[in-house]
């Protein structure tokens, strides 16, 4: 049996997953509130109690850049050591990867219901790469070698952020007063829809209505009412946020599709994409997409997909255990 993560900032899935005739089947798979726990070493021997299976291999995806075996999270306060892990489970050998290579390893084994198209195009040999938006923002990368695609992560979320008009030069230079450096992450991820709405209502470009303010002011987490709102159109501020977030989204996907030539489709994955599904499937997420100068039609040519199978992570993470096992 593989034992397998995909450890975000909001919630842990561990799963066992079983391998047969070259597919992956989840057998059970539980998910924890990361923040709840004070390790994934805690997370991990609660589920190993719970459901006492001989394990044979063990992968872990994890936000954040993987090195020698260990890790800081990105967006939980926990230091993650293989070697440690790999005691406790009772097995030789425990691989860690960036969560963002674990999604990108599972997408081979998916199927055609678990994608939403945004353009027409038919997926083809070579690059690829995976974006999502979440927590922050991750990034990872396919590399086609003539045969099949291999996963490799990368920290492209870190990025500087690059404005594209004139609304956006003057949130870079409002986030930039507030953190002194603004990656991409500040804006394509849950806490950059606040900081758009922030500095829509801070600069008097949009304005905030009483009842909006009382009630955001109330919910510990006023995100997904601002998104919602956003779809439903119930705002001119929200709509304002969706609209923005939605293009530099989409701008930062063709870029990563640019940096890696990824002609072999770019894909979304995380809970947001799934969440803004109808703003995504809009004209604005595409033409940012696109929008590259003389390289446009290079852009054109490339499939996009939204992955919808939220278990992507742990089949990547199993997918690596298989593939790279004794």
């Amino acid at each position: 049996m593989i034992l397998a993560g995909d450890i975000g900032g909001t919630n842990t899935r561990i799963a066992f997953v079983e391998e047969e005739s070259g597919r992956l089947r989840l057998v059970v798979e539980k998910i924890y509130p990361s923040r709840e726990h004070e390790s994934l070493d805690q997370i991990v021997a609660l589920f190993l109690q719970e459901h006492g299976v001989a394990v044979k291999a063990a992968c872990f995806g994890i936000a954040g850049p993987v090195q020698h075996g260990k890790v800081a999270a990105s967006n939980l306060p926990w230091i993650v050591d293989a070697a440690k892990l790999a005691r406790q489970i009772g097995i030789k050998t425990v691989w860690l990867i960036n969560d963002l290579q674990a999604h990108a390893s599972g997408i081979d084994d998916l199927v055609s219901e678990d994608f939403i198209h945004l353009n027409p195009i038919e997926l083809s040999d070579g690059n690829a790469a995976l974006i999502a938006a979440g927590t922050g923002l991750g990034e990872a990368g396919l590399y086609w070698d003539g045969v099949r695609r291999h996963a490799f992560p990368c920290e492209g979320g870190h990025c500087d952020f690059a404005p594209r008009d004139e609304i956006e030069i003057s949130l870079l230079q409002y986030l930039l007063k507030k953190f002194g450096r603004v990656s991409y992450e500040r804006v394509i991820s849950g806490p950059g829809f606040k900081n758009i709405y922030d500095f829509l209502r801070d600069t008097g470009t949009e304005d905030e209505p009483n009842w909006l303010k009382q009630e955001l002011g109330q919910l510990a987490d006023p995100v997904p009412r601002i998104s919602a709102y956003g779809l439903e159109g119930k705002t001119a501020i929200c709509q304002r946020v969706l609209e923005i977030f939605v293009g530099i989204y989409g701008a930062e996907a063709g870029n990563l599709a640019l940096k890696l030539m990824a002609t072999g489709g770019i894909f979304l994955s995380g809970g947001i994409a799934q969440k803004i599904l109808p703003k995504l499937k809009g004209p604005e997420f595409l033409q940012a997409f696109v929008s590259k100068g003389r390289l446009q039609t290079v852009l054109e040519a490339i499939p996009v997909r939204i992955i919808v199978n939220d278990t992507v992570g742990l089949i990547g993470a199993a997918r690596y255990a298989v593939n790279h096992g004794d």
